[in-house]
């Protein structure tokens, strides 16, 4: 080969390792390149969960507080409805002694009509005027001898037993409520005597909140709120009564009738 020949094959031969180790520097490069975002992808991840483990660590605290604080509230609901129990069982069995005794017990009657009224303004807002209205028609029926005093105490025992039921009822049923000032047709959810809700024919959905001796209808508070009241309002529709519900926070500490 003559120098020329010899020359232009050098030259080729250097072309190539310059290409190969061109092409050999890019590869690494892209390697590292890789590497550094798989790494920065990992810490990412990492931080992501670590952000997930506290938003979980304070969820499930927020949980523990929730529930702690309805399991202080049912006690003191039971704790109430233990003594409403027993003060209509007191009444009750005085109306049962007076079955059989032929003296005027028109006082204990009408003691024991208002003694029941007075249980049921001061439990949840169910039908209100409907049940007064009963006790009423049985003072005055009995004073004006429209009936018997044996069955003014039978209407009265009626009553009782009635005042009762609806502790543990759990239905759907339609009244006037006050909504914003608003008389208002509404379905009502009545979970015993614990709970209270209410959905209006134009979609607004809430529940009863007690503040004292008072209650009042105030508008779920969120989307998640509003979804769980129709829930439970679907399942009553379907004569569902019994299962697992997640509902807003409504008890009412004093809800005896």
């Amino acid at each position: 080969m003559n120098s020329m020949g010899k020359k232009a094959a050098a030259s080729v031969l250097a072309l190539g390792v310059i290409g190969s180790t061109s092409l050999y520097a890019q590869s690494n490069e892209n390697i590292v390149k890789s590497i550094m975002k798989l790494r920065s992808d990992v810490e990412s991840l990492y931080t992501k969960i670590d952000e997930n483990k506290d938003a979980y660590k304070a969820q499930m605290k927020s949980y523990t507080l929730q529930i702690s604080d309805n399991e202080a509230q049912i006690n003191r609901q039971e704790t109430a409805l233990k003594l409403t129990e027993q003060n209509l069982a007191k009444v009750e069995s005085e109306l049962q002694t007076l079955r059989n005794n032929s003296q005027n017990i028109k006082p204990t009657i009408y003691k024991a009509l208002d003694a029941l009224e007075l249980e049921i303004q001061r439990g949840i807002p169910f039908k209100l005027e409907e049940r007064i209205a009963v006790l009423h028609k049985i003072k005055t029926d009995l004073k004006d001898a429209s009936i018997t005093q044996e069955k003014a105490l039978a209407l009265t025992w009626a009553s009782y037993d009635d005042a009762l039921r609806l502790t543990k009822e759990i239905g759907q049923f339609k009244q006037e409520i006050t909504l914003n000032g608003e008389a208002k047709i509404a379905k009502i959810a009545k979970i015993g005597s614990v709970m209270m809700f209410f959905a209006t024919p134009n979609d607004e959905v809430g529940y009863v909140k007690q503040k004292g001796n008072t209650y009042t209808y105030v508008l779920a508070e969120n989307d998640v709120h509003r979804a769980q009241i129709l829930k439970l309002f679907d399942a009553l529709q379907k004569q569902i009564r019994t299962g697992f519900f997640t509902l807003p926070n409504a008890l009412l500490l004093r809800g005896v009738n």
